[in-house]
């Protein structure tokens, strides 16, 4: 099974940017998918996840109304589409899986490095 995110790069503060998060391996519509992400010297931190059951979504504090956690479930995939971006948005951004069976199986993807800076 296999994660893989892309859409990363460098934005100006207030850019925007979408993220892509491709699932193989596995059934995806089974699974759970959530946006991570980790700051140099900082803990990994949820952003946002989306439900497989009925495609709820949630969102930390820190993102709503500026960031959008969606998938599409004929393409393997999620999506992190971030607006008014903010220099302390820097950070690798993950994907991760978890099946809605199995608390135990999850994957993770290798990231991708967003960097907010003029």
């Amino acid at each position: 099974a296999e994660l893989v995110e892309s859409g990363g790069g460098l934005v100006q503060p207030g850019g925007s940017l979408r993220l892509s998060c491709v699932g193989s391996g596995f059934t995806f519509s089974s699974y759970d998918m959530k946006w991570y992400r980790q700051a140099p010297g900082k803990e990994r931190e949820l952003i946002a996840s989306i439900r497989s059951r009925d495609g709820a979504s949630n969102y930390a504090d820190f993102v709503k109304g500026r960031f959008t956690i969606s998938r599409d479930n004929s393409k393997n995939t999620v999506y992190l589409q971030m607006s008014s971006l903010k220099p302390e948005d820097t950070a690798v951004y993950y994907c991760n899986a978890r099946s809605r069976w199995s608390y135990n199986q999850f994957y993770w993807g290798q990231g991708t490095q967003v960097t907010v800076s003029s």
